[in-house]
């Protein structure tokens, strides 16, 4: 345990970490001791509940929309898209499947990659205006969370932050059903196909926070290897690696049996820590991940490659789904909403971004290492899964194993080296431990507790990788 003279010399030789200090409200307590004090005080669970979307998956099967969403009863459907998507294939091919049913139509193109607060308003909006009882989403993670926020509001309306996660909305529970939704993704990566979650920037905070409920999912998710076919490398990349971070960090989350129990079953969390049933799709998502991703990267006429990082993209959904996710995205969401000019190639170019799975995946070695002393045999297992030998390999070691292999598939994948490659100073980690914090959703879920000391270091030791 620190000392208070160890402390004070801390203090004096970096003032940014005597600014960090005050976040640091049990400080004396070690990560252990922090544990058991939550064990001893609450009354831990002892249930976890699993729920996803139905999943079609097959090469083709956009084509079958306009056949689920009549099934569905829906007669005015909200056609979800992004402006780079409006005229592409899979979009198309929905539109003409819906209208083959006799269903109305309307195209609403204008999501943002990576939508904000902003844009979010903009589809609730139309949504409203438009009187639909059923949306389909056609795109990446940013157009279907969209299409679940345009549900949502549009359905119970209330302010922008009534559903928001809190501390930085009110969390309010969603009243009941909404709409059938059907989601379409055109990327393998955020799984949002099977989640009921839907994350934004929050512009005035510079940091990412979301809505999690489960009524959020989509009725089905259509998974097709077809709407891939023009993923440019870094966006096969970027969304590959949160496939990755996803698995992983609902592998190595806190078990749900240490999780305060909540007061009515109505009242238990999407996110429900690592759980059995979570982690088989957890871990088939990366041994697929390791053996499919690299080869979707390189050649994207790979059909096999691209189908099975869709199928991953859809198992880590259903892990993290029911399981969560920890630190790696908690410190993603300040360094997405900081993010200055960097313009990664293969994205739309009208704004900067720091693409989702990009600002996930540079923060993940740095935790792995950190939250490793936690449960040694999961990281190791993790790194196993990988396609690294661990026989032998010292407990000591785990975390160290898994972010190295971790940091290999960065590298075979193109990814910047550490955030001071996209634009971060040492200066800038006081904002993002700032932004991190408030993430309980997420944070919480970590299996080794992580104050604002804590935080700075891992942001540290994130701006040079390798």
């Amino acid at each position: 345990m620190e000392s208070s003279v160890d402390a004070l010399a801390l203090d004096a030789a970096n003032p940014s970490l005597k600014q960090c200090r005050r976040w640091r409200v049990d400080q004396a307590l070690t990560d252990e001791s922090k544990l058991q004090d939550r064990r001893d005080t609450l009354t831990l669970e002892s249930a976890f509940t699993m729920d996803t979307s139905g999943i079609k998956y097959g090469p083709g099967v956009t084509r079958e929309v306009g056949y689920d969403m009549k099934k569905l009863g829906a007669t005015r459907v909200m056609v979800v898209t992004d402006p780079n998507l409006s005229d592409s294939e899979p979009v198309t091919v929905v539109c003409d499947a819906l209208r083959s049913e006799r269903i109305d139509t309307v195209l609403f193109d204008r999501v943002r990659v990576e939508p904000t607060d902003v844009s979010f308003k903009e589809a609730i909006e139309f949504a409203i205006e438009g009187r639909f009882d059923g949306f389909v989403a056609v795109g990446g993670g940013s157009s279907i969370d969209t299409a679940k926020a345009a549900n949502l509001y549009a359905t119970y309306p209330a302010d922008l932050s009534a559903y928001v996660n809190p501390p930085i909305g009110e969390g309010r529970s969603v009243p009941g059903k909404l709409k059938p939704l059907i989601a379409i993704p055109t990327t393998a990566g955020t799984g949002s196909e099977t989640t009921g979650v839907a994350i934004f920037d929050l512009l005035e905070m510079h940091a990412k926070t979301g809505i999690a409920h489960r009524a959020l999912r989509p009725v089905i998710g259509i998974v097709d290897p077809h709407n891939t076919r023009t993923l440019p490398p870094m966006v096969a990349a970027c969304t590959g690696l949160d496939v990755l971070s996803h698995a992983i960090e609902s592998y190595t989350a806190l078990p749900y049996n240490q999780r305060p129990a909540p007061d009515h079953p109505g009242k238990r969390p999407a996110y429900q820590g690592s759980n059995p049933i979570s982690d088989v799709w957890s871990k088939k998502a990366i041994e697929m991940t390791s053996k499919y991703l690299v080869r979707a990267v390189e050649d994207p006429s790979d059909d096999e490659a691209r189908g099975k990082m869709l199928l991953a993209a859809s198992f880590a959904g259903v892990g993290f789904g029911n399981a969560g996710v920890h630190l790696p995205h908690g410190m993603s969401y300040p360094i997405s909403g900081m993010m200055r000019d960097y313009m990664p190639e293969g994205y739309p170019d009208d704004h900067p971004m720091i693409p989702h799975g990009m600002s996930v995946i540079l923060n993940a070695p740095a935790v792995f290492r950190f939250t490793a002393q936690a449960d040694p045999q999961r990281h190791l297992n993790a790194a196993r899964l990988l396609g690294v030998d661990v026989s032998g390999v010292n407990e000591a070691n785990a975390g160290d194993v898994l972010a190295d292999a971790i940091i290999a598939l960065m590298r075979k994948t193109g990814m910047p080296n550490g955030l001071s490659e996209v634009g971060f100073k040492e200066g800038d980690v006081e904002q993002l431990v700032e932004g991190t914090l408030p993430q309980h959703r997420v944070t919480k879920l970590a299996p080794r507790p992580a104050d604002g000391t804590d935080l700075y270091q891992l942001f540290m030791d994130s701006m040079t990788l390798w």
